[in-house]
């Protein structure tokens, strides 16, 4: 299975803020959708960065609410680790385990093309492994 897979089933809907957006609205954003991370992006949906929940945390504790006044540029993570639509399911669960990262932004020949966190990727890998199960029970009860 691949980033392809994961994309096709959960969507091509991708929440995005732009750098200027005050961190209150990107906090609001957050909310509403029930996410962890937005992508920053800006003309032409050309990926700036990334602001997640530890980052804006990280801001609070640095600079208390001020923080929410600041832009999402202040903020985001900018150097952005990515993944293309042909990496395995196995590759990216250990980009995200080795590099700390909880969602990573889906290049296709350089255009953004979707936004999958660890939790598509665990989900993902155990829907495989449930399928696997059920052909091995068939096989074995067919004989």
């Amino acid at each position: 299975m691949n980033v392809a897979s994961i994309l096709k089933g959960k969507g091509g809907n991708i929440i995005t803020a732009k750098a200027d957006d005050e961190i209150s609205a990107v906090a609001a954003l957050l909310k509403e959708h029930g996410i962890g991370a937005v992508l920053v992006v800006g003309e032409g949906q050309a990926l700036e960065g990334v602001i997640s929940e530890r980052d804006i945390v990280r801001g609070l504790a640095e600079s208390g609410s001020g923080c929410l006044g600041k832009k999402a540029s202040e903020l985001m993570t900018s150097n952005v680790i990515t993944c293309s639509p042909a990496d395995t399911v196995d590759e990216v669960m250990s980009l995200m385990t080795t590099r700390r990262i909880r969602h990573l932004p889906v290049m296709d020949e350089g255009v953004l093309s979707g936004f999958i966190s660890i939790g598509d990727v665990v989900k993902s890998r155990i829907d495989e492994i449930e399928t696997e199960a059920a052909a091995m029970r068939d096989y074995i009860a067919t004989g």
